[in-house]
């Protein structure tokens, strides 16, 4: 059996949930992404846990899909089989975690790129170390139509997202913490009991009442539209796959494209 790709740390009523591929910038494989999936909802079936915080080992948060394994995996998948794995492991894994019905806060440090963008703006409070940059390459170097759950707009506005999409440019934690993305951006040294101390405010509230205020909040945004555009966006970004751009992409290497734009 092989080794988790995550970490569990219980403390007191806050649940850690670290990502543990350091050495590969915390790249999201099959694996990791089944594990952290099963990590929620053990943490939703534990009634001592009144906040779940997730973080990620090493230097960056996350460099996105793990495209070395996709591209290994699944470079012949049929549109059907690629639709069916990318709606259960990316869209549904990501809306679980939004709709997870305990507080949520991410920490970031490093780089955030492409699915770690995504999975990082899935939790309900962000912390970002000032040494955090956040960027979505994918449209400049995969010829994809962005992530497969396109939040942006939602959580850094629509310019700020059309800018970030549209340039493949990157945006460091006090810009994001300006564009309201991110709730506070704390010296890296001091990220993970900064947050810690954030989950265990609150982690302070009564339970029920911070899960029904956060059914209301998720709501508001609900009814503005926000989950049909992200299911909207999930049948592009599949369309965006056969594209003659994405083809040619592919045959140059996935891997490497994403690479380079995450460099530049």
């Amino acid at each position: 059996m092989n080794d988790s790709l995550l970490l569990i740390e219980q403390i007191g009523a806050v649940r850690r949930i670290w990502l543990n591929r350091p050495n590969a910038r915390n790249a999201q494989s099959q694996q990791m992404l089944d594990e952290l999936d099963r990590a929620f909802s053990a943490a939703q079936a534990d009634a001592e846990t009144r906040v779940v915080v997730l973080g990620a080992k090493g230097p960056h948060f996350s460099a996105g899909h793990d495209l070395k394994q996709a591209q290994a995996e699944r470079a012949e998948f049929t549109v059907e089989e690629r639709w069916a794995y990318e709606q259960t492991r990316y869209f549904s894994y990501c809306m679980r975690i939004w709709d997870f019905p305990k507080p949520t806060i991410v920490q970031v440090q490093g780089a955030c790129v492409a699915a770690g963008f995504m999975l990082a703006n899935m939790c309900d409070l962000m912390v970002a170390a000032e040494d955090a940059v956040f960027s979505d390459p994918v449209t400049h170097t995969m010829g994809a139509a962005a992530t497969e759950v396109l939040i942006h707009p939602w959580v850094m506005g629509l310019r700020q997202a059309k800018e970030l999409l549209f340039t493949g440019g990157k945006i460091s934690a006090d810009e994001a913490k300006a564009m309201g993305m991110v709730n506070r951006v704390v010296p890296t040294d001091h990220l993970d009991e900064e947050t810690l101390a954030l989950a265990q405010r609150v982690a302070a509230a009564p339970p029920f009442a911070l899960q029904m205020v956060k059914k209301s909040l998720n709501r508001s945004i609900d009814v503005q539209g926000m989950r049909q555009a992200l299911s909207a966006h999930f049948d592009l970004h599949q369309l965006s796959h056969v594209s003659e751009e994405y083809r040619k992409t592919k045959e140059a290497g996935l891997a490497t494209a994403i690479l380079k734009g995450a460099r530049s």
